[in-house]
Order: structure tokens, then sequence, then C-alpha cells
């Protein structure tokens, strides 16, 4: 159902559009008399400025639209295997450089979270944004005590932009739920709310703090990742202070080649940090898009570290889905299509009828035709594609779970594709998964479950006599009850038996007494001996009910 306000929000995003030439974009709108009628009665359409570029105008039509507009021009930056050169180039910038609020407006808001002045809390801070984003923007600045940091301060009135577009996506994931043929399969309606979801939780910065702090202590001294320490006493719903970090960005390849960055290092450490993440401690980085990662240039050129920043959009999975996917990813890449097939049965992402040598087959024709390839001859866009394609064919139902899972592999396959193209992807995940399996299933997992437990069953061997009393007390409580119960099913069923009795008797001296009835009204015109029958069974239907009525 379409709701003024949303209806008021679409004519926007439509004159948005218009203004920065979305012809120009899509050429088919030209050749559709409606369209063009559409393009010309707007306003908009004759203010436009035609100096700037496409891929320009692209830019500032999202930027103009908000928050969820950017963030999609963001992942479309990513994907230069999809998009022409120029555009990519221009969405580039949403990453880290999208229009600063004033400067007013930011000391208003952190003089207002720490109720004093600005120069109490900071030796120094710089007014110009080191950064600008969709949700945020970051500030220098130097604590008293000498400490340099960066100051992350949500936009204001962000959350009402982002529900009404958040309400409009609803209103279309609804309309496709209920109308289109797909619209069960897809979940349209818990995809947005996934991605609501995670909206949400990036306006809390105190909630991105803790996002932050567990990833620090997971890579704690690990040579792969290096997480920022966060600075707590000035850290509030709204702002976030936390170490400034010197790095290289890693869309600067200029900057990495003069360094003597080994990029084919870099590119299989950025692959083995996302698996990490995702398998060794299910919880992963969920927005790495170039803006969010540097290269740390006082690592080992061989052996280059990341620096991850942007907390706000944080992956986990569930235990069953971590498994699952692990197994489908080492199947994939051993190409054992059928376990594949198997798994996804099992997992119920496909419905149970499944013939699992069709799904296998299928399965194979889209996975095949990639192995063996270089990631720059490798379309993930259109791999995904197909294989949505075929699980179309067999009911496959979207995980909503697994979105910004899928949304993070989208990222890491766009930045392989730009530090070191000719990253063997299978080679350097494969490894990863078996040991990672291994870990999982073999004796060491058992001698590691076996450790973990040794504390608690010592917390707990005290308790055993006493809980052992209390649940012989509970079984023979429970048999009691039971015996009742038995006791109680048995009466029944002999007031039931009785009851059926009773009507059966009831039923049976009703009719001998209406035959009896009929036979005395009739006998006398036809019959001699008939009245003498009629008044047996007249007699006999009587005491039957009276004594089914003295026996109730």
């Amino acid at each position: 159902m379409f709701y003024p306000r949303q209806l008021f929000r679409l004519y926007n995003i439509h004159r948005i559009f218009v203004r920065h030439g979305f012809d120009q974009l899509l050429p088919f709108v030209r050749h559709y008399p409606l369209l063009r009628v559409l393009l010309w009665i707007t306003p908009d359409y004759w203010q436009r400025d035609l100096s700037l570029s496409r891929g320009e105008h692209l830019r500032l039509a999202l930027e103009s639209l908000g928050p969820i507009f950017i963030k999609f021009g963001q992942i479309l930056s990513t994907r230069r295997d999809l998009l022409p050169d120029d555009i990519a180039e221009s969405l580039a910038r949403l990453q880290d450089k999208v229009q600063p609020f004033p400067t007013e407006q930011v000391y208003d808001i952190l003089q207002t979270t720490y109720q004093k002045p600005l120069s109490q809390v900071f030796a120094q801070f710089d007014h110009h944004a080191l950064a600008a984003a969709s949700i945020a923007q970051v500030h220098a600045a130097v604590l008293h005590d000498g400490r340099k940091v960066v100051v992350k301060i949500v936009r204001p009135n962000i959350l009402l932009k982002i529900q009404k577009d958040i309400n409009v996506l609803y209103m279309f994931a609804n309309l496709l739920q209920r109308y289109w043929s797909e619209g069960k399969r897809l979940h349209p309606v818990e995809v947005v709310a996934e991605f609501e979801k995670a909206l949400h939780d990036e306006l809390d910065l105190m909630r991105e703090a803790g996002n932050c702090a567990i990833l620090k202590r997971n890579f704690t001294d690990s040579p792969l990742l290096y997480v920022p320490e966060v600075i707590w006493e000035y850290t509030r719903q709204k702002v976030m202070v936390m170490e400034r970090i010197h790095g290289i960005p890693v869309r600067d390849m200029a900057a990495l080649k003069k360094h003597g960055i080994n990029f084919k290092a870099l590119a299989e450490n950025g692959v083995e940090t996302f698996f990490t993440q995702v398998f060794k401690y299910n919880f992963f980085h969920a927005d790495m898009h170039p803006g969010n990662i540097f290269i740390d240039d006082k690592s080992p050129k061989n052996n280059p570290r990341y620096i991850a920043v942007d907390f706000g959009i944080m992956g986990t999975l569930s235990r069953e889905d971590q498994h699952y996917l692990a197994e489908n990813f080492l199947a994939f890449f051993r190409r054992d299509y059928r376990r594949v097939a198997e798994l996804h049965v099992h997992s119920e992402w496909v419905p149970a009828h499944t013939r699992i040598e069709e799904f296998e087959g299928a399965i194979r024709s889209v996975c095949e035709p990639i192995f063996n390839r270089p990631i720059k001859e490798i379309s993930f866009g259109l791999f995904l594609l197909n294989l949505f394609q075929t699980a179309r064919r067999f009911d496959m139902e979207v995980q909503p779970q697994l979105v910004l899972l899928q949304k993070t592999l989208l990222n890491i396959e766009g930045l392989g594709r730009q530090l070191y193209p000719d990253l063997d992807l299978w080679t350097t995940a494969k490894p990863f998964l078996e040991r990672w399996m291994k870990e999982q299933i073999g004796f060491s997992a058992f001698l590691h479950n076996m450790k973990n437990s040794v504390p608690q069953w010592l917390e707990t061997l005290p308790l055993v006599p006493e809980l052992s009393r209390a649940a012989l007390s509970q079984i023979q409580h429970q048999h009691q009850q039971h015996k009742q119960t038995l006791k109680e099913i048995k009466a029944l069923r002999q007031e039931l038996r009785q009851g059926k009795q009773q009507k059966i008797r009831a039923l049976l001296g009703g009719a001998l007494l209406i035959s009896g009835s009929l036979m005395l009204s009739m006998g006398n015109l036809y019959v001699y001996n008939l009245p003498l029958l009629g008044t047996v069974l007249s007699v006999a239907g009587a005491t039957i009910l009276v004594l089914n009525l003295l026996t109730n």
C-alpha cells in the first residue's frame, strides 16, 4: 500500500535523478515516449548542469539522496569489472569524501555531548574533516595527555533521513512478497529488515566501539590485521574517539608500489584475514570497502599488514550456518558438487524433496567454468547471477542472515581484483578451510572442547550429590504423576465405553418401542397376530429404556 509520505519521497528521488541526467546513464529511456514526456515535464530536467560528467552526476545524485543510496554507491565503486572506469572513479569518492556537515554543527554536537567547552576535552581539534561518509565524519584531534586521536561524529538528523528510505524499501518489499511469484522464496521483507538493523547498529557509536574492541582482541599481535584502540573515556553514543592510525590507503596503488609492497602477499593476506574473521572468530568486518582499509607502512613489505577502521557493520553467523558454509566452500574448492548439493538439502536451504543428482549437475554447470582461472578472468557478479538463476529452479530460499556475508564477499573480490588480478582465490582459501575443519572435527577439537569444559565440570562437581538427589526425587514424582495419569485415562476410557453402551441401548429401546407402536396401530388392518407382536416389542423397548435410565 502506498502512503503519501512514501509517494512524496519517490517523487523526490525521481526529481534528483532527472536533475542529474539519469537518461544519460540509461540511454534506453530516450526510446520510450512516455518516459521522455516524464523527463520533459519535470522542472529539474531544465536545470541540470551539462558541464559535469556522467560519473559526477551519478555521485552527486546518490549524495543528495542520502545514506542508503551512498552505501549502494560504495558497493558499486568496488566493482570495476561491472562499471566503466569514469563512473567507478567518481563513485570511489563516496567511500570517504562525501560532503561534510558544517563545522558549527560539529562544535554544537561535541559540546552537547561532553557538557563542557571543547578546549577542556581536546588540546587540539582540527575543524576540517579528515574523512566524511554517509553516516558520520572524522576529525583529527590531540588529547591533553598528548595522544593523537580521531573523533568520529554521527551526522545530525541522520535517523530521520534513513527511516524515510527504509519505509520506501519496505513498501516495495511488501509489494514484491505479495504479488511476485518469487517473493516468498527471496524473502524481500526479511532482507530489508536485516539491512535496517545493520544501519541502526551503525548509528550507535558505543556499539561500534564495542565491535572495535572485540576485533582488536581477536587480532592482538596478528601479522594480518591491526585494529586501533578505542579511547573509552571520551566515547559516547554519537561520538567515538580512537587511536589515530597512519597507513597507506589501500586504493592508492601508486603509493603502495612506491613503498615496494608485495601485491601477491597483500591479496593473499586479505583472503586469509577474511576467512579468519568469518570462521575462526565468527565476527567479521562487513563494510570492507577501500575507504575503510589501510596498509601498515611499518610492516614487512613481503608480509604486509592491513589496518581496518569503521566497525559500524559487523557480521556473525549461527554455529550451524558457519559449519554449513565452511563445508560448502571446501566441497566447492574440491569440486565435490554432490556434497554441495547434499549440504544445501541438509541445511534446508532447498526443499527436502530436491533430487540430489539433478541439483548436483546444475551446480557443476555454473561452477566448473571458473576453476583454475585467476580472479581477473572471473566476474563474481555474473557467477552469483548464474548461481541465483540455478537456485531459482530448485526453489532455493534467500537466507537473510547471509546477506551481509554476500555483500562482504563482493567487496573482497573487488578489492582482490584491484590489488592482484592474478590471485588464485581457490588455492589461497582452500588450505585455511581444511585446517579450520580439522580443528572443528578432529582429535584436537575434542581436546579443545574438553579443556573448555573442565572449569564448568569442576564448578558443578560439588553440586552433584544434591543434583542427583533432586533428580531422583523428580523422577519419583514424575512416576507417581504418570501412574495417576494412567489411572485417570483408564477411568475416562471406562466412562466413554459405558456412555457408548448407554447410547446403543437407548437407540435399540427407542427403535423397539416405535416399531411396536406402529404394529399396534396397523395390526387390525392387515395381519391377525400383528398386535401381539407389537405389544411384545413395545414392552421390550420400554423395558430397555427404563433399565438404561436406572443404570445411568
